[in-house]
């Protein structure tokens, strides 16, 4: 019996859970929202980075590298990609996550690497080609289908397109992140970058709560012991493990292979909400996660053969 697994196989280990973790990001943000009136996007974003920001700061002084070639440019963009990329992207997230379902969340959030792609173009003037547009109307159209969906029988129609505009919002700010990220990863390396770049979200966060909390203490300590919990396990469990994981993946299998595993993302979290939250999902709406699934694969294939 084969007693050790191969680095492959480790590997695809590590980035399948890291996908199941990151997953449970909407339903842990849902069910806390539904604990008390008082907890909201910036709330719970201030509980999880508190928890996760002692690690993100560990992480850094390991990877601590004593470059002198790093100027002050490339410190400034490490700080906008940190806080573009896992602050301003996540509390927009965290806010939307108020108003639409967990399920339509995680589809369009999934669009991500459809819009580094179409930013890649207008930035390299390179044209898209036929493959690539396709699959780019794949996507969004799988997307759509979803929300029009959602549209006709979801139960908050009110402010339906509010969470709809605020969590693409965020997919674009994370998509961003990435375009600015590859750079800044040779300069700082990749583990130093990724501690350097959290932690400053961590701390954009703390600031940004602090101001716009008036009693920013004694509003914690009136939350209920359950909603702090869930923000530990959102700062431990959803941010730090998951993203030491994936970075284990990359170091394995490389970043298109990691990412491609990555992709059952979508999946997993609408059945963890179907189970946990009682939401459900049409035939239409399961096509619809399909065609995007699908179409995000054939951008992120054609993204890898261009290069960027």
């Amino acid at each position: 019996m084969k007693l050790f697994l191969s680095r492959t196989q480790v590997g695809s280990l590590f980035a399948l859970c890291s996908a199941f973790l990151f997953s449970t990001k909407a339903i842990f943000i849902k069910q806390a929202y539904a604990l008390s009136p008082e907890v909201n996007g910036t709330v719970l974003m201030a509980l999880r980075m508190a928890s996760a920001l002692p690690f993100f700061l560990l992480l850094c002084w390991l990877n601590r590298r004593h470059d002198h070639g790093i100027s002050k440019k490339d410190w400034g963009l490490l700080i906008l990609s940190g806080l573009i990329g896992y602050y301003f992207s996540s509390w927009l997230d965290f806010t939307g996550l108020m108003y639409i379902s967990a399920s339509l969340e995680r589809i369009i959030l999934f669009l991500y690497p459809t819009l580094t792609v179409i930013a890649s173009s207008f930035i390299y003037k390179q044209r898209l080609n036929a493959k690539s547009i396709f699959a780019i109307a794949l996507s969004y159209g799988g997307t759509v289908l979803v929300m029009l969906q959602e549209h006709s029988s979801g139960p908050m129609q009110e402010n339906l397109w509010i969470g709809i505009s605020l969590v693409f919002a965020s997919a674009v700010a994370f998509a961003c992140y990435l375009l600015l990220t590859p750079r800044l990863i040779q300069k700082f390396g990749s583990w130093n970058f990724t501690g350097l770049a959290l932690s400053v979200a961590c701390i954009g966060t703390l600031v940004h709560f602090t101001l716009a909390t008036p009693h920013p203490i004694a509003l914690i300590m009136s939350l209920p012991n359950t909603v702090l919990w869930y923000g530990l396990a959102l700062g431990f469990f959803v941010t730090v493990v998951p993203t030491v994981l994936i970075m284990q993946s990359i170091e394995r299998l490389g970043a298109a292979q990691s990412a491609m595993i990555a992709s059952i993302g979508p999946i997993l979290t609408i059945l963890l909400a179907v189970s946990f939250l009682g939401e459900t999902m049409t035939p239409l709406q399961w096509l619809g996660c399909i065609l995007n699934i699908i179409g995000v694969i054939m951008i992120s294939l054609s993204k890898k053969k261009l290069g960027h």
